[in-house]
């Protein structure tokens, strides 16, 4: 299971990087909008919008791949072990230790003879 998460973890900052490089190599679609205007080599106002190119579909396929490996790892990441009491999450542990250390607080300081204040 381990070996799993680790998996889904390095194919998760590849697909990232995959990403941020292949955004970061790709002009937006107002690159050209000065070469119109200057010297006219684009057809159009915008350039030329056809169909998609390797580099959005790959950047599209990287996204998917990223996507995918985060909804895998929140998985795994809520369903960790069996339905054991002692593997229960933090936010179910947190008030039964809150309520206790409230408890035993106010007892420890009256068998020592502290004056408690009073809290309104």
């Amino acid at each position: 299971m381990q070996a799993l998460m680790t998996f889904v973890l390095l194919l998760q900052i590849v697909a990232a990087l995959a990403m941020i490089g292949l955004v970061l190599v790709q002009h937006g679609k107002g690159a050209d909008m000065g070469a119109s205007f200057g010297s006219g080599a684009s057809g159009s106002l915008f350039g030329a919008t056809g169909s998609a190119n390797f580099l959005s579909r790959s950047t599209a396929v990287a996204a998917t791949i990223f996507f995918g490996a985060t909804l895998t790892l929140a998985y795994f990441g809520n369903h960790r072990g069996g339905a054991s009491s002692d593997e229960s999450s933090l936010l179910e542990r947190a008030p039964v230790a809150a309520s206790a250390a409230s408890v035993a607080a106010p007892a420890s300081a009256a068998a020592s003879g502290a004056a408690l204040i009073p809290v309104k």
